[in-house]
């Protein structure tokens, strides 16, 4: 199954998988990601002409499920556009 562009998801290995980013708050090139960035926007960062950033959810994993470091947060950069209601 696709994933949502936009969507977060945890998995248990270190590497992005296709069409996968890491949510450690990098920052892309709207030109490239122009749908990913109609829905982030410049919540994450970045100057909304030319760049916006990603989450950084560096860390997040560890706080709240005691992993020590085996889980790792991914943004998906390529899938379904989701409808709005």
């Amino acid at each position: 199954m696709d994933p949502i562009l936009g969507q977060i998801q945890l998995f248990a290995f270190g590497f992005a998988p296709q069409g996968w980013l890491p949510c450690n708050g990098q920052t892309l090139q709207i030109m490239q990601n122009q749908a990913l960035y109609s829905l982030l926007g410049i919540t994450y960062g970045g100057d909304g002409r030319t760049t916006f950033g990603l989450p950084d959810l560096n860390g997040a994993n560890k706080a709240s499920l005691r992993t020590d470091g085996f889980l790792y947060y991914y943004i998906a950069t390529q899938g379904y556009y989701p409808t709005r209601p």
